[in-house]
C-alpha cells in the first residue's frame, strides 16, 4: 500500500530544511506520497525578527551548524535582516502544485534560502526560482501581484492551524502517527512501517463515506 506523508513546514525554518534530508534517506525505494503543506513562522500580524539577536547567533554556531555538519547538509545562516515573511513563497508552491512542480519547488526555494541566502519574500526572487525548474516565468510572477492563490494559501493554513493542531514546525504525519521536529530516518522509517503494518490488518473496506 501507498502511505500518506505530509509535511508542515515553512521555508525559513532550518529545523525543516534539514529535515528533508533525513526524509528523502527515510522513503528512498519506499512506495509513499509525500504532501508538503504550508505553515507561517511569522504570518502579516507577528513581529518579524532580526537575524542579530545574540539568540539567533548562538543558536546557529552552537546548535545548527553543527548539526547541519553531522547531516552532511550545506547551509548558511542567511544574511537577510529580519527573517522574510513566506506568505508569497506559500502562494508559489500552490501554483507549482496545479502545474505539478510542488516537489521541485519546494526543494528549490530552500535551496535558495538556506543555501544561496536568497529573499524568497521578493516576487522577482521567486520568479527566478520558477523558471528553474520549468514554470512560467511570466504567468507565475502575475500570479504572485495579482495574489491568485491567496486564498487557497490561507485556506491550508487556517487548516494546518486549527484542523490538523499544528503549533510547530516540521510535522511530520504519517499515517496514525504525528511527529514532532527533526526526527531520525530511523524513526520515520518506523512509522512507515508501522501505516503498511496498519494498512495490511485493517484489508479492503467501505466506510459510511464511500468505498
Amino acid at each position: 500500500m501507498t502511505v500518506k506523508i505530509e509535511i508542515y513546514s515553512d521555508f525559513v525554518c532550518p529545523f525543516c530544511f534539514l529535515g528533508k534530508k533525513t526524509l528523502n534517506e527515510a522513503v528512498a525505494g519506499k512506495n509513499v506520497n509525500i504532501e508538503w503543506k504550508p505553515f507561517e513562522l511569522r504570518p502579516a500580524l507577528a513581529e518579524q525578527i532580526s537575524t542579530q539577536e545574540p539568540y539567533i547567533q548562538q543558536s546557529w554556531e552552537q546548535s545548527l551548524k553543527p548539526l547541519a555538519a553531522r547531516l552532511g547538509v550545506k547551509m548558511d545562516l542567511p544574511a537577510i535582516d529580519p527573517i522574510p515573511r513566506t506568505h508569497l513563497a506559500h502562494e508559489g508552491f500552490q501554483f507549482a502544485k496545479k502545474h505539478g512542480k510542488e516537489n521541485a519547488y519546494v526543494d528549490a526555494v530552500f535551496k535558495a534560502y538556506w543555501e544561496s541566502g536568497k529573499d524568497i519574500s521578493k516576487v522577482a526572487i521567486l520568479a527566478d526560482i520558477a523558471d528553474e525548474i520549468g514554470l512560467d516565468r511570466h504567468i507565475f510572477t502575475l500570479a504572485l501581484k495579482e495574489r491568485t492563490f491567496e486564498q487557497v494559501h490561507r485556506e491550508q493554513i487556517d487548516y494546518a492551524c486549527n484542523v490538523a493542531k499544528v503549533i510547530a514546525v516540521p510535522t511530520f504525519k504519517i499515517g496514525n502517527r504525528t511527529l514532532h521536529g527533526l526526527t531520525s530516518k530511523e524513526t520515520i522509517e518506523q512509522a512507515i512501517f508501522q501505516a503498511n503494518e496498519r494498512g495490511a490488518a485493517d484489508g479492503e473496506n467501505c466506510r459510511i463515506d464511500g468505498c
